[in-house]
């Protein structure tokens, strides 16, 4: 959460449209304080759980707890995996898409 207008702030961009590659492993950091009341989730639907889809939990683990150091949610790209949307479980606000692409690395963001 960039911490103004509930945006998720990566790599110095907030809310970018992120390209994944299947077979690829990428690691959102949570550990920063900014995140705390803001659980990045996955989603196939672009308002995840808030426009009546739902989680999307195919290869990916959430770690730590929020806003402490260690914590992250990570997915590992699976074949086949659809569209798919990052967003916060609680702001229906902070919401953006993720490209598939093809390759195989792991990605820290």
């Amino acid at each position: 959460n960039s911490g103004s207008g509930n945006k998720y702030n990566m790599s110095g961009s907030a809310q970018p449209t992120l390209t994944f590659r299947e077979g690829n492993t990428y690691r959102f950091d949570q550990s920063d304080s900014s995140n705390v009341g803001h659980p990045l989730r996955l989603s196939s639907t672009s308002d995840g759980t808030h426009g009546g889809g739902v989680e999307y939990t195919t290869g990916v683990t959430v770690v730590g707890v929020l806003g402490q150091a260690g914590a992250y949610t990570q997915i590992i790209v699976p074949n086949g995996a659809p569209t798919l949307y990052y967003y916060c479980e609680i702001h229906h606000s902070l919401k953006q898409q993720i490209c598939l692409r093809f390759l195989k690395v792991l990605i820290v963001i």
